[in-house]
C-alpha cells in the first residue's frame, strides 16, 4: 500500500496501535505481607478494618500465584482517602497506577472504542491506559464509578460488566483492535459515593469496603501525621518557619471545618501555610512561629461554624434527628408548631413520600395514644399541626426520621422540651414499634460533630455500634429501645419543681401588682396637671 492511498493513515495507525500494546510486558510482583502493612500505615491512619481486608487480598494474590478475585470498591464521603487507597495497593504490590474518572462518562465507546469504519477512530479509554503504562498488569482505579451516565450512545455500566468479571475479562474484545485482549491479569479497583446509584449486576461483581468519616482526635492525629507535611512541601515552609500547636488545629477542625473527609482541613492548613510563606519572603518573619487558637481568626478570618446544638434553644416542638447523604452523616433540627384550624396536618421542607408517610404515622399514632400522653383530642380536631424540617432547598426522604417527627410532635402537643444535646434515629410504625435504620456510624459520627450526648437508637442496630470509633461511643450515651414509649418517657426535661413553679408564679403577681395600670397612671397624669395649674 502506498502513502498515497486512502487508508495507508487508517491502517499505519492501527498497526502502530497493535505493536505498541504490552501483549506479554508486565512488572513483576513483589508481594511482602510486611512490607505492605508498612506501606498501608505509612500512607494511611486508623482504617483497621480496611487494611486488614486489603492483606489478605494481596496474600490471596501471593499464595495463588495469580489474581483472580473480587473487585474492590471502596465506597465513602468525599476526602476519606479512597483513591490514596488504590495508590498504596500499587506500591506494595510495585505495579504501576492508573487512575481513570468515570465521572459523568455517557458513552459506551469509552470503555470499548469506536469500530475502524468511523472517521477519527481511537481504541476505549482501557486499552489507552494499557498502552501508556507499558504493562498488562497495572493497578486501574476506576473512579466515580457511582457517576457513570447514560444516553443514546449506550451504557457504559454495561460495558463496564465484561471488564470487571474475572471469569470474561481474559477475552476482552476492544471495537478498534478487534482482537482479544487478556485483562485477567489487571487489578481493577472502584471508588464510589452512594452504591445506590450503581447498577446491580455491576454491584454484583465488587466487594464493597465502606470507609466512614473521622472524629475529632482522628482529624488532629491525621492534621499531624500527614497534613502539615504535606503543606509544607507544596508552599516551600517547613517546620523550621512555622509549626502548629495542638490548641491550633482543634481550633481549625471544630470551627473553620465541618466535614467527614480532610479536604477542607488540609485546604485550611495549606492557606495557613501560603500567609506564612508570604511573611517569610517579606521578611517579617525572623524566626520560628508557633500558631496557636488565638492566632487563626488573624488569618482565616471569624469562625464559620459554631455547635449546631448550641445555636437552638430546645423549645417544645424541636427535636434533632440523625441523616444519612452521600457525603457523610448529618444532624436534621425537626419543628413543629400548631395554629388553629381543622386538625390538618402540613409538611414543607422538601420531604419525600417516605418522610411524608412517617409523619403521617406518627401523627396517626399519638392521635390514638393522646389519652394516655395527657393529649386533650380538640388538639388534634381543632388545631392544625405544620411540621418543618430546616435546609428547604435540600431534598430529604426516608424512614429514619419517623421516631424524630414523633418525638417533636409528643414535645408540641404536651409543651414539654426535649432535652438538650439529644438525638435520635429509627423508623416508627402505627403500633409504636422501632425498626431499625441504616447508616448508623455515619450518623454517630455527624452527632459527635455536632456535640450531641445522648442518641436514642433502634435495639436492633445494637451490632452496628461496634463500628463506630471508640471516642464516639466513649463520649456520648447511647439508649436502645425497642418501642416509642420507652423515648417518650425520658426524653423530655424535668418538669419544673412545685415549689419553684409556684415562686415564679408568686414573682409574676407581685410584678403585675407593682407595675402601675392604665387607670392609675392616667389618674397621675391628671393629678400632675391639676396641680400645675394650680
Amino acid at each position: 500500500m502506498t502513502p498515497a492511498a486512502a487508508e495507508y493513515s487508517v491502517s499505519r495507525n492501527y498497526l502502530d496501535w497493535i505493536l505498541a500494546l504490552p501483549w506479554s510486558a508486565q512488572t513483576r510482583d513483589r508481594i511482602d505481607i510486611k512490607r505492605a502493612t508498612k506501606i498501608l500505615d505509612e500512607d494511611h491512619y486508623d482504617l483497621e478494618k480496611i487494611k486488614e481486608r486489603i492483606l489478605e487480598y494481596l496474600a490471596v494474590i501471593k499464595l495463588r500465584k495469580g489474581l483472580k478475585g473480587p473487585i474492590l470498591c471502596f465506597a465513602g464521603p468525599p476526602g476519606v482517602g479512597k483513591t490514596s487507597l488504590g495508590k498504596s495497593i500499587a506500591r506494595a504490590l510495585g505495579r504501576k497506577f492508573i487512575r481513570m474518572s468515570l465521572g459523568g462518562m455517557r458513552d459506551e465507546a469509552e470503555i470499548r472504542g469506536h469500530r475502524r469504519t468511523y472517521v477519527g477512530a481511537m481504541p476505549g479509554r482501557i486499552i489507552s491506559s494499557l498502552k501508556s503504562c507499558g504493562s498488562n498488569n497495572p493497578v486501574i482505579m476506576l473512579d466515580e464509578i457511582d457517576k457513570l451516565g447514560s444516553d443514546f450512545r449506550g451504557d457504559p455500566a454495561s460495558a463496564l460488566l465484561e471488564v470487571l468479571d474475572p471469569e470474561q475479562n481474559n477475552t476482552f474484545v476492544d471495537h478498534y483492535l478487534d482482537l482479544e485482549f487478556d485483562l485477567s491479569k489487571v487489578m481493577f479497583i472502584t471508588t464510589a459515593n452512594m452504591l445506590e446509584t450503581i447498577p446491580g449486576p455491576l454491584r454484583d461483581r465488587m466487594e464493597t469496603l465502606t470507609l466512614s468519616g473521622y472524629t475529632f482526635r482522628e482529624k488532629i492525629e491525621i492534621a499531624k501525621r500527614y497534613l502539615i507535611k504535606r503543606a509544607y512541601e507544596d508552599t516551600g515552609v517547613s517546620d523550621k518557619h512555622i509549626a502548629f500547636a495542638d490548641d491550633a488545629l482543634e481550633e481549625i477542625v471544630e470551627n473553620y471545618t465541618r466535614e467527614a473527609g480532610l479536604r477542607n482541613l488540609e485546604r485550611e492548613i495549606g492557606n495557613l501555610c501560603r500567609k506564612a510563606a508570604r511573611k517569610i519572603a517579606a521578611g517579617e518573619w525572623k524566626s520560628r512561629q508557633t500558631l496557636r487558637r488565638a492566632d487563626i481568626s488573624e488569618y482565616l478570618g471569624p469562625a464559620r461554624y459554631f455547635s449546631e446544638t448550641a445555636e437552638r434553644a430546645m423549645a417544645p416542638g424541636v427535636s434533632i434527628g440523625l441523616a444519612w447523604t452521600p457525603v457523610g452523616g448529618a444532624i436534621l433540627f425537626i419543628e413543629a408548631s400548631e395554629s388553629l384550624g381543622s386538625g390538618k396536618l402540613s409538611l414543607t421542607g422538601q420531604l419525600g413520600d417516605v418522610m411524608r408517610e412517617s409523619a403521617q404515622a406518627a401523627h396517626s399514632y399519638l392521635r390514638a395514644h393522646a389519652r394516655d400522653l395527657g393529649i386533650s383530642q380538640t388538639m388534634f380536631s381543632k388545631r392544625d399541626i405544620h411540621v418543618h424540617i430546616p435546609a428547604g432547598a435540600t431534598p430529604k426522604d426516608g424512614p429514619s426520621a419517623g421516631v424524630a417527627i414523633l418525638t417533636a410532635l409528643a414535645s408540641l402537643l404536651t409543651g414539654r422540651p426535649i432535652r438538650e444535646k439529644t438525638a435520635m434515629t429509627g423508623e416508627i410504625t402505627l403500633k409504636g414499634v422501632v425498626l431499625p435504620v441504616g447508616g448508623i456510624k455515619e450518623k454517630v459520627l455527624a452527632a459527635h460533630r455536632a456535640g450531641i450526648r445522648r442518641i436514642y437508637l433502634p435495639k436492633q442496630n445494637e451490632k452496628d455500634m461496634l463500628d463506630t470509633p471508640a471516642e464516639a461511643r466513649e463520649q456520648i450515651e447511647f439508649v436502645l429501645v425497642d418501642r416509642i414509649d420507652e423515648i417518650l418517657d425520658s426524653v423530655f426535661q424535668p418538669a419544673a419543681k412545685p415549689r419553684a413553679a409556684a415562686r415564679t408564679a408568686a414573682a409574676k403577681t407581685a410584678a403585675r401588682s407593682a407595675k402601675p395600670s392604665k387607670a392609675s397612671n392616667a389618674a397621675a397624669r391628671a393629678f400632675s396637671k391639676g396641680a400645675d395649674s394650680a
